[in-house]
């Protein structure tokens, strides 16, 4: 749970093309609404002091049908660019009372309220945390504010994994159980996804 010395705000990204799917992934079937409605579902459940979404391909069709109250919204217009892009978007929209972000997806339903308070708890003094499940490094990230420039001139949808190999031992590794959480970008993977929450 984010505490008073290093307050953090939720930013979810949710601006990928979904190229891949062919059709918007924040806007699939799952759970009793989409699945972005259930992503930000988990962040709301989570005491952050501040809630951020970025936004991208199939803005207006996403705000239309996901309900983003209690979300400042920020539109990627470079959004096919990669993910980097949506997270130097939005890091000028971040409270200045506030320490740093915790980075989630928005096609990854499957994270809980628990791995993200152990995560926060468990991120100490360094840079940046990352969730350490049984089968690997995973989200949710935690940056703290010191990384921001850094963040700001990475590109592509791998720069924070890029980054997070660059920092090495700096970067504190939070074990949870678990598996990591299924994102969505294919077809497959959506099915995958909707099975293991059958069968949950």
């Amino acid at each position: 749970m984010p505490q008073p010395d290093m307050r953090l705000a939720a930013l979810v990204l949710a601006a990928g093309g979904s190229t891949r799917l062919g059709r918007p992934k924040q806007l699939l079937p799952y759970g009793d609404g989409v699945l972005l409605d259930a992503v930000l579902g988990l962040v709301r459940a989570c005491p952050f002091p501040q809630r951020i979404i970025a936004l991208g391909g199939s803005a207006d069709e996403v705000r239309s049908v996901v309900d983003t109250n209690g979300f400042d919204v920020v539109v990627n217009d470079q959004y096919t660019s990669g993910c980097s892009s949506s997270i130097a978007a939005a890091l000028g929209c971040v409270h200045a009372d506030l320490d740093g972000i915790v980075l989630m997806l928005g096609d990854q339903p499957g994270v809980r309220v628990e791995t993200v308070e152990a995560l926060v708890a468990g991120r100490g003094n360094a840079p940046i945390a990352v969730t350490r499940y049984d089968d690997g490094i995973g989200h949710p990230f935690a940056l703290s504010r010191a990384t921001f420039r850094a963040l700001e001139e990475l590109h592509g949808d791998r720069g924070v994994w890029r980054l997070i190999d660059r920092l090495g031992s700096a970067v504190a590794r939070v074990r949870v159980s678990g598996q990591v959480p299924r994102d969505v970008d294919t077809d497959e993977d959506y099915r995958a996804l909707l099975a293991a929450a059958e069968s949950a």
